[in-house]
């Protein structure tokens, strides 16, 4: 029987990933010049969503040969690494964006919220298991005006190792002390999908435009259980409900 149901924060409850992508996009342009399409740095994000930053920066430093330009650039933003100057650049950016309580309103996933309230009321425990840092993810949830409805909050200060590996799952199912078997993972990129199949989970996928040929491809999870349309979430999710009861029953 499902007890908590588990949501990621970017992309969503929140379709940070389009701002993460825009984010990225510029501080590439700004970083490598007049060479970078920046059209061309969002398309190649759409293959990195859901990993971790040094992840995502190192990957968009190799593809757009920013290694030399990003090198000599770190003793100015006293880093260690070239990946993270495009990471430092690319945080300024994003924190701009978040700052502007309208527009991430506007970013929100309706229904993923409502179903993350619809979970509160039929008395499942909540929980978030989000790969941005904390102080983001407490500062887009006051925003939004959800902080309030999680049970327990994970983030990537929280775990050393980042989706896909399953840690976190693994951190949230230990702290609301909830069996992993009795977890169900709201998702929508196939690397937070591998860490919930991994921690023990079942999962819903919930596509967006960054995540929905990538999360197809995949084939981690059976198509009854990934939504394109958002309008569809809740009952798939109670569809989902009600076979993991069956099979435990």
């Amino acid at each position: 029987m499902t007890r908590a149901i588990i949501f990621d924060l970017d992309g969503t409850l929140v379709r940070t990933e389009d701002l993460k992508a825009c984010a990225y996009a510029r501080a590439a342009a700004l970083l490598g010049g007049r060479g970078i399409e920046e059209s061309q740095v969002v398309e190649h994000y759409k293959e990195l969503v859901g990993l971790s930053r040094q992840v995502v920066s190192e990957g968009i430093v190799a593809r757009f040969g920013l290694n030399d330009v990003a090198r000599r650039k770190m003793g100015e933003y006293g880093v260690d690494a070239p990946w993270e100057v495009l990471a430092r650049i690319r945080l300024d950016i994003y924190d701009q964006y978040l700052q502007d309580r309208q527009a991430l309103q506007e970013y929100e996933c309706p229904y993923n919220v409502g179903l993350l309230r619809w979970a509160g009321e039929n008395d499942y425990r909540r929980a978030l298991a989000t790969m941005s840092h904390r102080d983001q993810a407490m500062r887009m949830l006051e925003l939004l005006g959800i902080q309030s409805e999680f049970d327990f909050i994970a983030t990537r200060d929280d775990v050393v190792r980042s989706k896909p590996d399953p840690e976190i799952y693994q951190c949230v199912a230990r702290n609301i002390g909830v069996d992993p078997g009795e977890c169900l993972v709201i998702e929508d990129s196939p690397a937070g999908i591998t860490a919930a199949l991994q921690a023990g989970m079942s999962c819903v996928a919930v596509t967006t435009g960054m995540t929905r040929t990538s999360v197809h491809a995949s084939k981690l999870l059976d198509e009854r259980w990934i939504v394109d349309d958002p309008v569809d979430l809740l009952r798939i999710v109670q569809r989902a409900l009600i076979v993991r009861r069956d099979v435990l029953e």
